[in-house]
């Protein structure tokens, strides 16, 4: 699997109401932050670009700033403009 395809596979697996850092997923596939944020610039229709944020909780401001309504559409906990990362966190099973 390369990287675009194991981005995707975490990123498709983020629930709704939940995110995940740059940095959570990198981890998860072996790549650095920005690497994945390279890889998620190739994932196409279809993916849940918007769960995935900055560390500090900062949504992606691609897209014409759609990220913020799209995830407080879905419930998300927000602290202002940022996601609330200690309670919206995904918690993968080890």
């Amino acid at each position: 699997m390369n990287l675009v395809e194991a981005v995707r596979a975490e990123v498709a697996a983020i629930p709704a109401g939940r995110v995940a850092s740059y940095g959570d997923i990198g981890e998860r596939v072996g790549a650095g932050p920005r690497q994945v944020g390279r890889a998620m610039s190739l994932l196409g229709v279809g993916v849940p670009w918007w769960r995935v944020v900055h560390a500090d909780g900062t949504p992606a401001s691609c897209h014409g700033g759609a990220a913020r309504e799209l995830l407080n559409h879905e419930g998300t906990p927000m602290l202002g403009a940022r996601v609330d990362m200690r309670r919206a966190r995904c918690r993968w099973a080890p």
